[in-house]
């Protein structure tokens, strides 16, 4: 086995666009798992009881456009610069965190539930920046903006759950 996971990673060594469409595909599915949960999320969400600074519905898809594409970058930079099995273990278990959240929220309306699965998501974030910030720099800065809009998205989840 282990010859085999050598030979796996030197083969992606030598194909680095075929790693970074690996990142890339492993947010497309966080994506889609979020999306599924999310087709009525418009209606739902402007429904809700809300904060008087809750932005537009419209806004959550370019803004989560651009940091998916940021996240597949983030990672691939960090496995290019050497992230350990760990490292690129807490990067798979955010992406399973950031996919949870939508059909807890939408889904399921357990908007408590979700606020705590989005602290953990925080946290794991958090952790990965300061991982990737010892491998890449770049790596980590890229995370900056998913960490700041993780933490706006908690603060606006825990208004909608004290509000609903």
């Amino acid at each position: 086995m282990n010859g085999y996971l050598r030979r796996m990673t030197l083969a992606s060594e030598r194909h680095p666009v075929r790693a970074l469409a690996l990142f890339a595909g492993a947010v497309l599915v966080t994506a889609v798992v979020g999306s599924l949960f999310s087709v009525s999320a418009g209606s739902a969400y402007t429904a809700l009881e809300q904060p008087s600074w809750a932005p537009p519905a419209w806004l959550f898809g370019p803004v989560w456009t651009t940091l998916y594409v940021m996240i597949a970058v983030s990672g691939w930079l960090a496995w290019r610069s050497g992230a350990t099995r760990g490292e690129l273990a807490l990067f798979g278990g955010q992406l399973v965190l950031n996919a949870a959240w939508t059909p807890l929220f939408f889904g399921l309306g357990w908007f408590w539930v979700a606020f705590a699965e989005i602290v953990v998501l925080w946290l794991a974030i958090a952790a990965l920046v300061v991982a990737f910030r010892r491998r890449n720099r770049a790596a980590a800065l890229l995370l900056v903006p998913y960490l700041a809009w993780v933490s706006f998205a908690a603060a606006l989840n825990l208004s909608i759950a004290l509000l609903n």
